[in-house]
Protein backbone atom coordinates (compact mmCIF):
# COMPACT_ATOMS: atom_id res chain seq x y z
CA UNK A 1 0.00 0.00 0.00
CA UNK A 2 1.36 3.45 -0.96
CA UNK A 3 2.32 5.91 1.75
CA UNK A 4 0.67 8.69 -0.29
CA UNK A 5 -2.99 9.64 -0.74
CA UNK A 6 -2.49 9.80 -4.52
CA UNK A 7 0.06 8.82 -7.12
CA UNK A 8 -0.56 12.17 -8.85
CA UNK A 9 -2.05 15.43 -7.68
CA UNK A 10 -2.59 17.96 -10.47
CA UNK A 11 -3.09 21.65 -9.76
CA UNK A 12 -5.12 23.16 -12.58
CA UNK A 13 -7.73 21.51 -14.81
CA UNK A 14 -6.97 23.15 -18.13
CA UNK A 15 -6.00 21.41 -21.35
CA UNK A 16 -2.62 20.17 -20.10
CA UNK A 17 -3.78 19.22 -16.61
CA UNK A 18 -6.84 17.35 -17.83
CA UNK A 19 -4.90 15.35 -20.42
CA UNK A 20 -2.13 14.45 -17.95
CA UNK A 21 -4.63 13.45 -15.25
CA UNK A 22 -6.88 11.43 -17.52
CA UNK A 23 -4.07 9.47 -19.16
CA UNK A 24 -2.26 8.91 -15.87
CA UNK A 25 -5.45 7.50 -14.39
CA UNK A 26 -5.87 5.26 -17.42
CA UNK A 27 -2.40 3.88 -16.67
CA UNK A 28 -3.68 2.90 -13.24
CA UNK A 29 -2.51 5.87 -11.17
CA UNK A 30 -4.64 7.26 -8.36
CA UNK A 31 -5.18 10.85 -9.45
CA UNK A 32 -6.73 14.01 -8.01
CA UNK A 33 -7.12 17.47 -9.54
CA UNK A 34 -7.65 20.81 -7.82
CA UNK A 35 -9.28 23.59 -9.86
CA UNK A 36 -10.29 26.89 -8.28
CA UNK A 37 -12.32 28.20 -11.23
CA UNK A 38 -13.85 25.88 -13.86
CA UNK A 39 -12.69 22.62 -15.41
CA UNK A 40 -11.54 23.20 -18.98
CA UNK A 41 -9.02 25.97 -18.55
CA UNK A 42 -8.43 29.16 -20.51
CA UNK A 43 -8.94 27.67 -23.98
CA UNK A 44 -12.33 26.12 -23.27
CA UNK A 45 -13.74 28.61 -20.77
CA UNK A 46 -12.46 32.04 -21.84
CA UNK A 47 -10.04 31.61 -24.70
CA UNK A 48 -9.72 29.99 -28.09
CA UNK A 49 -13.01 28.06 -28.12
CA UNK A 50 -15.48 30.85 -27.28
CA UNK A 51 -13.35 33.30 -29.29
CA UNK A 52 -13.58 31.09 -32.39
CA UNK A 53 -17.36 31.04 -31.95
CA UNK A 54 -17.33 34.85 -31.96
CA UNK A 55 -15.18 34.74 -35.10
CA UNK A 56 -17.81 32.55 -36.77
CA UNK A 57 -20.50 35.01 -35.73
CA UNK A 58 -18.50 37.96 -37.04
CA UNK A 59 -17.98 36.32 -40.43
CA UNK A 60 -21.72 36.47 -41.11
CA UNK A 61 -21.45 40.26 -41.42
CA UNK A 62 -19.47 39.89 -44.64
CA UNK A 63 -21.24 36.71 -45.74
CA UNK A 64 -24.64 38.44 -45.62
CA UNK A 65 -23.22 41.35 -47.59
CA UNK A 66 -21.68 39.03 -50.17
CA UNK A 67 -24.81 36.87 -50.46
CA UNK A 68 -26.59 39.40 -52.69
CA UNK A 69 -23.98 38.87 -55.39
CA UNK A 70 -24.83 35.17 -55.34
CA UNK A 71 -28.52 35.79 -55.89
CA UNK A 72 -29.77 35.94 -52.32
CA UNK A 73 -32.06 38.74 -51.16
CA UNK A 74 -31.89 39.06 -47.39
CA UNK A 75 -34.09 41.77 -45.92
CA UNK A 76 -34.25 42.95 -42.34
CA UNK A 77 -31.07 41.22 -41.21
CA UNK A 78 -29.93 42.46 -37.82
CA UNK A 79 -27.39 41.39 -35.25
CA UNK A 80 -28.22 40.46 -31.65
CA UNK A 81 -25.06 40.44 -29.52
CA UNK A 82 -26.83 39.17 -26.42
CA UNK A 83 -28.14 36.14 -28.29
CA UNK A 84 -24.70 35.25 -29.64
CA UNK A 85 -23.02 35.91 -26.29
CA UNK A 86 -25.44 33.72 -24.37
CA UNK A 87 -25.30 30.91 -26.95
CA UNK A 88 -21.50 30.94 -26.77
CA UNK A 89 -21.47 30.95 -22.97
CA UNK A 90 -24.04 28.15 -23.02
CA UNK A 91 -21.72 26.01 -25.10
CA UNK A 92 -18.87 26.82 -22.73
CA UNK A 93 -21.06 25.40 -19.94
CA UNK A 94 -21.59 22.27 -22.03
CA UNK A 95 -17.86 21.82 -22.59
CA UNK A 96 -17.14 22.44 -18.92
CA UNK A 97 -19.52 19.59 -18.12
CA UNK A 98 -17.90 17.28 -20.68
CA UNK A 99 -14.39 17.93 -19.36
CA UNK A 100 -15.59 17.31 -15.82
CA UNK A 101 -17.31 14.11 -16.93
CA UNK A 102 -14.14 12.95 -18.70
CA UNK A 103 -12.13 13.24 -15.49
CA UNK A 104 -14.80 11.55 -13.40
CA UNK A 105 -15.23 8.70 -15.89
CA UNK A 106 -11.50 8.02 -15.58
CA UNK A 107 -11.69 7.91 -11.80
CA UNK A 108 -10.01 11.26 -11.22
CA UNK A 109 -11.09 12.96 -7.99
CA UNK A 110 -11.84 16.68 -8.40
CA UNK A 111 -11.40 19.32 -5.71
CA UNK A 112 -13.11 22.60 -6.63
CA UNK A 113 -10.79 24.77 -4.60
CA UNK A 114 -7.37 26.36 -4.66
CA UNK A 115 -4.32 24.24 -3.87
CA UNK A 116 -0.92 25.26 -2.52
CA UNK A 117 2.25 23.15 -2.51
CA UNK A 118 3.45 22.86 1.08
CA UNK A 119 6.05 20.15 0.59
CA UNK A 120 7.69 18.02 -2.13
CA UNK A 121 4.80 15.57 -1.77
CA UNK A 122 2.18 17.69 0.05
CA UNK A 123 -0.70 19.88 -1.12
CA UNK A 124 -2.84 22.05 1.13
CA UNK A 125 -6.31 22.90 -0.12
CA UNK A 126 -7.89 26.30 0.54
CA UNK A 127 -10.29 24.66 3.00
CA UNK A 128 -7.31 23.61 5.12
CA UNK A 129 -7.25 19.92 4.19
CA UNK A 130 -3.85 18.43 3.37
CA UNK A 131 -3.21 15.76 0.72
CA UNK A 132 -0.07 13.87 -0.21
CA UNK A 133 1.04 12.58 -3.59
CA UNK A 134 4.01 10.74 -5.04
CA UNK A 135 4.05 13.26 -7.90
CA UNK A 136 2.68 16.79 -8.15
CA UNK A 137 1.89 18.38 -11.50
CA UNK A 138 1.47 22.15 -11.85
CA UNK A 139 -0.78 23.09 -14.76
CA UNK A 140 -2.11 26.47 -13.64
CA UNK A 141 -1.81 28.19 -17.02
CA UNK A 142 -1.48 31.92 -17.57
CA UNK A 143 -3.61 35.06 -17.37
CA UNK A 144 -3.82 38.31 -19.36
CA UNK A 145 -1.21 40.90 -18.47
CA UNK A 146 -2.65 44.27 -17.40
CA UNK A 147 -0.24 47.20 -17.75
CA UNK A 148 0.12 49.64 -14.88
CA UNK A 149 -0.61 53.37 -15.34
CA UNK A 150 -3.09 55.94 -14.09
CA UNK A 151 -6.63 54.70 -14.80
CA UNK A 152 -5.61 51.20 -15.92
CA UNK A 153 -8.54 49.79 -13.92
CA UNK A 154 -10.99 51.18 -16.50
CA UNK A 155 -9.84 48.68 -19.12
CA UNK A 156 -10.81 45.05 -19.62
CA UNK A 157 -9.04 41.92 -20.87
CA UNK A 158 -10.12 39.10 -23.15
CA UNK A 159 -11.56 37.39 -20.06
CA UNK A 160 -14.24 40.06 -19.70
CA UNK A 161 -14.82 40.55 -23.44
CA UNK A 162 -16.96 37.41 -23.59
CA UNK A 163 -19.38 38.83 -21.00
CA UNK A 164 -20.02 42.34 -22.33
CA UNK A 165 -23.61 43.59 -22.10
CA UNK A 166 -23.31 45.31 -25.47
CA UNK A 167 -20.83 45.82 -28.29
CA UNK A 168 -19.06 49.13 -27.53
CA UNK A 169 -19.40 51.75 -30.26
CA UNK A 170 -15.69 52.67 -30.03
CA UNK A 171 -13.01 50.22 -28.92
CA UNK A 172 -9.30 50.74 -28.30
CA UNK A 173 -7.29 47.52 -28.32
CA UNK A 174 -3.88 47.77 -26.68
CA UNK A 175 -1.39 45.34 -28.21
CA UNK A 176 -0.72 43.87 -31.64
CA UNK A 177 -0.45 40.12 -31.09
CA UNK A 178 -2.89 37.41 -32.10
CA UNK A 179 -5.48 38.21 -29.41
CA UNK A 180 -5.42 41.92 -30.34
CA UNK A 181 -5.90 41.28 -34.05
CA UNK A 182 -8.56 38.64 -33.51
CA UNK A 183 -10.70 40.87 -31.31
CA UNK A 184 -10.07 43.82 -33.65
CA UNK A 185 -11.63 41.79 -36.45
CA UNK A 186 -14.51 40.60 -34.28
CA UNK A 187 -15.48 44.03 -32.95
CA UNK A 188 -15.05 45.62 -36.38
CA UNK A 189 -17.41 43.13 -38.03
CA UNK A 190 -19.95 43.73 -35.25
CA UNK A 191 -20.00 47.42 -36.15
CA UNK A 192 -17.61 48.98 -33.64
CA UNK A 193 -15.07 51.63 -34.56
CA UNK A 194 -11.82 49.84 -33.70
CA UNK A 195 -8.43 51.38 -33.01
CA UNK A 196 -5.45 49.11 -32.39
CA UNK A 197 -2.39 50.65 -30.75
CA UNK A 198 1.04 49.18 -30.14
CA UNK A 199 4.26 50.41 -28.58
CA UNK A 200 6.28 49.31 -31.63
CA UNK A 201 5.63 49.78 -35.34
CA UNK A 202 4.84 46.11 -36.00
CA UNK A 203 1.96 43.74 -35.47
CA UNK A 204 2.11 39.97 -35.00
CA UNK A 205 5.82 39.85 -34.24
CA UNK A 206 7.16 36.41 -35.15
CA UNK A 207 4.97 35.92 -38.22
CA UNK A 208 6.31 36.39 -41.74
CA UNK A 209 6.59 40.03 -42.75
CA UNK A 210 4.71 39.60 -46.03
CA UNK A 211 1.72 38.09 -44.28
CA UNK A 212 1.76 40.72 -41.53
CA UNK A 213 1.84 43.51 -44.08
CA UNK A 214 -1.08 42.00 -45.97
CA UNK A 215 -3.19 41.78 -42.80
CA UNK A 216 -2.42 45.41 -41.97
CA UNK A 217 -3.43 46.50 -45.46
CA UNK A 218 -6.69 44.53 -45.39
CA UNK A 219 -7.53 45.62 -41.83
CA UNK A 220 -7.10 49.28 -42.74
CA UNK A 221 -9.33 48.77 -45.78
CA UNK A 222 -11.99 47.33 -43.46
CA UNK A 223 -11.87 50.50 -41.38
CA UNK A 224 -9.65 49.47 -38.48
CA UNK A 225 -7.40 52.32 -37.33
CA UNK A 226 -3.81 51.75 -36.15
CA UNK A 227 -1.64 53.80 -33.84
CA UNK A 228 1.94 52.57 -33.76
CA UNK A 229 4.84 53.66 -31.54
CA UNK A 230 2.35 54.57 -28.84
CA UNK A 231 2.09 53.81 -25.14
CA UNK A 232 -0.83 54.65 -22.87
CA UNK A 233 -0.06 57.38 -20.36
CA UNK A 234 -3.42 57.47 -18.58
CA UNK A 235 -7.14 56.74 -18.91
CA UNK A 236 -9.80 59.10 -17.57
CA UNK A 237 -13.45 58.12 -17.18
CA UNK A 238 -15.77 60.89 -18.36
CA UNK A 239 -19.14 61.84 -16.90
CA UNK A 240 -21.01 60.11 -19.75
CA UNK A 241 -19.10 56.85 -19.08
CA UNK A 242 -16.77 57.18 -22.04
CA UNK A 243 -13.00 56.94 -21.63
CA UNK A 244 -10.36 59.43 -22.71
CA UNK A 245 -7.04 57.74 -23.40
CA UNK A 246 -3.84 59.77 -23.43
CA UNK A 247 -0.94 58.14 -25.25
CA UNK A 248 2.58 59.03 -26.28
CA UNK A 249 3.16 60.31 -29.80
CA UNK A 250 -0.53 60.67 -30.64
CA UNK A 251 -3.54 62.81 -29.81
CA UNK A 252 -5.85 61.62 -26.99
CA UNK A 253 -8.58 59.20 -28.06
CA UNK A 254 -12.12 58.99 -26.73
CA UNK A 255 -13.58 55.47 -26.67
CA UNK A 256 -16.20 53.40 -24.89
CA UNK A 257 -13.98 50.40 -24.11
CA UNK A 258 -10.28 49.69 -23.73
CA UNK A 259 -9.21 46.07 -24.19
CA UNK A 260 -5.75 45.01 -23.04
CA UNK A 261 -4.18 42.36 -25.28
CA UNK A 262 -0.65 42.87 -24.05
CA UNK A 263 0.48 39.31 -23.50
CA UNK A 264 -0.05 36.69 -20.81
CA UNK A 265 1.80 35.92 -17.60
CA UNK A 266 2.18 32.50 -15.92
CA UNK A 267 0.01 31.81 -12.86
CA UNK A 268 2.70 31.09 -10.27
CA UNK A 269 1.72 33.38 -7.39
CA UNK A 270 0.57 31.81 -4.15
CA UNK A 271 1.51 28.26 -5.14
CA UNK A 272 4.28 27.97 -2.54
CA UNK A 273 6.94 27.40 -5.18
CA UNK A 274 9.74 29.26 -3.44
CA UNK A 275 9.13 27.50 -0.15
CA UNK A 276 9.63 24.05 -1.70
CA UNK A 277 12.46 25.04 -4.06
CA UNK A 278 10.69 25.13 -7.44
CA UNK A 279 12.60 27.58 -9.63
CA UNK A 280 11.05 30.35 -11.71
CA UNK A 281 12.87 31.90 -14.68
CA UNK A 282 13.33 35.54 -15.64
CA UNK A 283 9.94 35.59 -17.39
CA UNK A 284 8.19 34.43 -14.23
CA UNK A 285 7.57 30.94 -15.64
CA UNK A 286 8.39 27.63 -13.98
CA UNK A 287 11.70 26.18 -15.16
CA UNK A 288 11.48 22.55 -16.30
CA UNK A 289 13.61 20.02 -18.14
CA UNK A 290 12.74 18.11 -21.31
CA UNK A 291 10.46 15.82 -19.31
CA UNK A 292 8.64 18.76 -17.65
CA UNK A 293 10.35 18.08 -14.30
CA UNK A 294 11.15 21.05 -12.06
CA UNK A 295 14.17 21.42 -9.77
CA UNK A 296 12.28 19.19 -7.31
CA UNK A 297 12.21 15.58 -8.53
CA UNK A 298 8.62 14.93 -7.48
CA UNK A 299 7.15 18.13 -8.96
CA UNK A 300 6.44 18.71 -12.66
CA UNK A 301 4.81 21.48 -14.69
CA UNK A 302 3.16 21.62 -18.14
CA UNK A 303 1.40 24.18 -20.29
CA UNK A 304 1.44 27.96 -20.24
CA UNK A 305 2.80 28.12 -16.69
CA UNK A 306 6.13 26.98 -18.17
CA UNK A 307 5.98 29.53 -21.00
CA UNK A 308 7.60 27.19 -23.53
CA UNK A 309 5.03 27.54 -26.31
CA UNK A 310 1.71 29.04 -25.20
CA UNK A 311 -0.62 26.96 -27.37
CA UNK A 312 -3.36 24.61 -26.25
CA UNK A 313 -2.26 21.66 -28.42
CA UNK A 314 1.26 22.02 -27.01
CA UNK A 315 -0.05 21.88 -23.44
CA UNK A 316 -1.99 18.74 -24.36
CA UNK A 317 1.15 17.17 -25.88
CA UNK A 318 3.11 18.02 -22.74
CA UNK A 319 0.42 16.52 -20.52
CA UNK A 320 0.39 13.35 -22.61
CA UNK A 321 4.19 13.11 -22.57
CA UNK A 322 4.23 13.55 -18.79
CA UNK A 323 1.74 10.72 -18.27
CA UNK A 324 3.53 8.43 -20.73
CA UNK A 325 6.87 9.12 -19.06
CA UNK A 326 5.91 8.95 -15.39
CA UNK A 327 3.12 6.36 -15.40
CA UNK A 328 3.22 4.69 -18.80
CA UNK A 329 6.80 3.47 -18.81
CA UNK A 330 7.37 5.25 -22.14
CA UNK A 331 9.77 8.18 -21.69
CA UNK A 332 8.50 10.83 -24.10
CA UNK A 333 9.52 14.38 -24.97
CA UNK A 334 7.73 17.02 -26.99
CA UNK A 335 9.22 18.25 -30.26
CA UNK A 336 8.83 22.04 -30.31
CA UNK A 337 10.03 22.56 -33.87
CA UNK A 338 7.65 23.02 -36.78
CA UNK A 339 4.53 23.76 -34.69
CA UNK A 340 1.68 25.17 -36.82
CA UNK A 341 -0.07 28.27 -35.54
CA UNK A 342 -2.99 30.41 -36.61
CA UNK A 343 -4.41 33.88 -36.06
CA UNK A 344 -8.19 33.97 -36.46
CA UNK A 345 -8.19 37.50 -37.79
CA UNK A 346 -10.32 38.68 -40.72
CA UNK A 347 -9.04 37.05 -42.91
CA UNK A 348 -7.16 34.43 -40.88
CA UNK A 349 -3.44 33.72 -40.93
CA UNK A 350 -1.73 30.33 -40.66
CA UNK A 351 1.94 29.47 -40.48
CA UNK A 352 4.36 26.64 -39.87
CA UNK A 353 8.16 26.57 -39.79
CA UNK A 354 10.61 29.36 -40.55
CA UNK A 355 9.82 32.82 -41.85
CA UNK A 356 11.86 34.17 -44.74
CA UNK A 357 13.92 36.29 -42.33
CA UNK A 358 14.60 33.32 -40.05
CA UNK A 359 15.68 31.16 -42.99
CA UNK A 360 18.12 33.81 -44.21
CA UNK A 361 19.48 34.26 -40.70
CA UNK A 362 19.98 30.51 -40.32
CA UNK A 363 21.19 29.50 -43.77
CA UNK A 364 22.38 32.77 -45.29
CA UNK A 365 19.94 32.47 -48.18
CA UNK A 366 16.70 30.73 -49.21
CA UNK A 367 14.27 30.42 -52.08
CA UNK A 368 10.81 31.91 -51.79
CA UNK A 369 7.74 30.96 -53.79
CA UNK A 370 4.45 32.88 -53.60
CA UNK A 371 0.92 33.03 -54.89
CA UNK A 372 -0.91 36.34 -54.58
CA UNK A 373 -4.46 35.74 -55.71
CA UNK A 374 -8.06 36.80 -55.32
CA UNK A 375 -10.26 33.93 -54.09
CA UNK A 376 -13.06 33.03 -56.49
CA UNK A 377 -15.73 33.85 -53.89
CA UNK A 378 -14.30 37.34 -53.49
CA UNK A 379 -14.35 37.90 -57.24
CA UNK A 380 -18.06 37.12 -57.54
CA UNK A 381 -18.80 39.09 -54.36
CA UNK A 382 -16.95 42.14 -55.75
CA UNK A 383 -14.71 42.05 -52.67
CA UNK A 384 -11.27 43.35 -53.58
CA UNK A 385 -9.39 41.29 -50.99
CA UNK A 386 -6.40 39.19 -51.98
CA UNK A 387 -4.92 36.11 -50.36
CA UNK A 388 -1.21 35.42 -50.10
CA UNK A 389 0.52 32.03 -49.84
CA UNK A 390 4.27 31.92 -49.30
CA UNK A 391 6.66 28.98 -49.24
CA UNK A 392 10.21 29.32 -47.88
CA UNK A 393 12.64 26.65 -49.09
CA UNK A 394 16.26 25.66 -48.55
CA UNK A 395 18.23 27.14 -51.45
CA UNK A 396 20.14 23.93 -52.23
CA UNK A 397 17.91 21.00 -51.27
CA UNK A 398 14.50 22.54 -51.93
CA UNK A 399 13.28 21.33 -48.54
CA UNK A 400 10.30 23.35 -47.38
CA UNK A 401 11.43 25.32 -44.32
CA UNK A 402 8.26 27.32 -43.78
CA UNK A 403 4.78 27.91 -45.11
CA UNK A 404 2.79 31.09 -44.50
CA UNK A 405 -0.75 31.94 -45.56
CA UNK A 406 -3.37 34.64 -45.21
CA UNK A 407 -6.81 34.15 -46.68
CA UNK A 408 -10.14 32.39 -46.11
CA UNK A 409 -9.85 29.05 -44.30
CA UNK A 410 -6.04 29.30 -44.10
CA UNK A 411 -5.88 27.48 -40.72
CA UNK A 412 -7.98 24.61 -42.08
CA UNK A 413 -5.70 24.27 -45.10
CA UNK A 414 -2.53 24.61 -43.05
CA UNK A 415 -3.24 21.65 -40.78
CA UNK A 416 -2.81 19.22 -43.68
CA UNK A 417 0.03 21.18 -45.27
CA UNK A 418 1.90 21.24 -41.95
CA UNK A 419 2.15 17.45 -42.11
CA UNK A 420 4.13 17.77 -45.34
CA UNK A 421 6.43 20.41 -43.88
CA UNK A 422 6.95 18.37 -40.71
CA UNK A 423 7.78 15.33 -42.87
CA UNK A 424 10.57 17.28 -44.58
CA UNK A 425 9.10 17.31 -48.08
CA UNK A 426 10.52 19.50 -50.82
CA UNK A 427 9.14 22.02 -53.28
CA UNK A 428 9.39 19.29 -55.93
CA UNK A 429 7.11 17.07 -53.83
CA UNK A 430 4.49 19.82 -53.75
CA UNK A 431 4.89 20.44 -57.48
CA UNK A 432 4.47 16.73 -58.21
CA UNK A 433 1.08 16.70 -56.47
CA UNK A 434 -1.91 17.16 -58.77
CA UNK A 435 -3.97 20.25 -57.98
CA UNK A 436 -7.47 19.92 -56.57
CA UNK A 437 -9.41 22.36 -58.74
CA UNK A 438 -11.05 24.78 -58.23
CA UNK A 439 -9.88 25.42 -54.66
CA UNK A 440 -7.77 27.97 -52.85
CA UNK A 441 -5.56 25.19 -51.49
CA UNK A 442 -4.45 24.20 -55.00
CA UNK A 443 -2.25 27.28 -54.97
CA UNK A 444 0.09 25.31 -52.64
CA UNK A 445 1.09 23.05 -55.51
CA UNK A 446 1.24 25.87 -58.07
CA UNK A 447 3.55 28.30 -56.26
CA UNK A 448 5.94 30.24 -58.49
Amino acid sequence: MSDYDYDLFTIGAGSGGVRASRVSAAYGARVAVAEEFRVGGTCVIRGCVPKKMLVYGAHFAEDLEDAQHFGWEIEGAKFDWIKLRDNVLGDVDRLNGLYTQTLENNGVEIYNERATITGPHEITLSGGEKKTARHILIATGARPYVPSFEGHEYGITSNEAFHLDAIPARVLIVGAGYIANEFAGIFNEFGAQVTLMNRSDQLLRGYDESVRDRLLQISMTKGIDFRFNAEIEKIVRNEDGSLTVSMSGHDPLEVDCVLYATGRVPNVEGLGLGEVGVEVNERGAISVDEHSRTAIDSIYAVGDVTDRVQLTPVAIREGQAFADTVFGGKPTTVEYGCIPAAVFSHPPIAAVGMTEAQAIETFGTCKVYTSDFRPMKNVVAHRNERSLYKMVCHADTGKVLGLHMIGPDSPEIMQAAAVAVKAGLTKDDFDATVALHPTMSEELVLLK
